[in-house]
């Protein structure tokens, strides 16, 4: 199993990146993908998931309206849309694959909880300067 992040770096505030996560060794439509942000001393956040076989999206309410998740079932990978950048985006992003139990359990977990994620990718850098 491989969860691989790209297209992170630095920025200036106001600014887009597109964050992709490619995906392999596991069944891509019968999982759901969540990307979550970690800045130093604190914890993992949850910024958005998307259910691979409803297309069904999640997104943290400090996001909504400006990042975009998207997933290619045909190239496996999701990918993470984020417009109008601030500082406080920085962190490391991070995207993780969960079973996808049901719209009850995914709507549960997808954002709030990653210790219920199966596999995890090695993150990649964002960086916004102000």
């Amino acid at each position: 199993v491989q969860l691989v992040e790209s297209g992170g770096g630095l920025v200036q505030a106001g600014g887009s990146l597109r964050l992709s996560c490619a995906t392999s060794g596991f069944a891509f439509e019968d999982y759901a993908i969540g990307w979550f942000r970690q800045a130093p001393g604190k914890e993992r956040e949850g910024v958005s998931c998307i259910n691979n076989s409803d297309k069904d999206t999640l997104y943290a309410d400090s996001v909504k309206g400006r990042f975009t998740i998207s997933s290619d079932n045909a190239k496996n990978t999701v990918y993470l849309q984020m417009n109008s950048l601030t500082p406080e985006n920085t962190a490391v992003y991070y995207c993780g694959a969960l079973y996808y139990a049901g719209t009850t359990t995914y709507r549960e977990y997808g954002l709030r909880r990653p210790d219920e994620y199966d596999y995890w990718g090695q993150g990649t850098q964002v960086t916004v300067s102000s």
